[in-house]
């Protein structure tokens, strides 16, 4: 049986790439474009070598929240389903947190900010049983 896409999952970052895409969920994603208004990419350096091995670098951008009014976050939204929520749960390093944002269609959908951007993340667990 085929699992349906129960969540949509904004990226900005190396889950748009098609390796990191192939090796996490067995499978090319299709996204449609939209931005994270509000935020903006800072660059960080991952020492997860699982991580940067497919990825093929070590630095990966990172949101944090913007003052600035035109400040917004490029990127795609993917519908995924539950188990590669958990497979991007689990390539993502402490560094991230995901959280339920609203992108600048007025869609929903999981993205990944940084941890410390994040103070009202649900946790792994109760996100695995939430919808955006």
């Amino acid at each position: 049986m085929v699992e349906s896409a129960a969540h949509r999952l904004f990226s900005y970052g190396t889950l748009r790439q098609s390796e990191v895409q192939l090796d996490r969920f067995g499978r090319l994603l299709n996204g449609e474009p939209d931005a994270l208004p509000g935020f903006r990419v800072e660059f960080i350096t991952i020492t997860d070598p699982e991580v940067v091995a497919t990825s093929g670098s070590d630095r990966h951008p990172l949101v944090i929240a913007s003052d600035g009014p035109e400040d917004a976050v490029e990127g795609l939204v993917f519908e995924i389903t539950d188990t590669e929520l958990a497979a991007a749960d689990a390539y993502e390093v402490d560094d991230y947190a995901r959280q339920e944002v609203q992108l600048r269609s007025g869609a929903t959908a999981w993205a990944y900010l940084g941890a410390v951007e994040a103070p009202t993340v649900h946790g792994w667990a109760a996100a695995d049983s939430a919808a955006p």
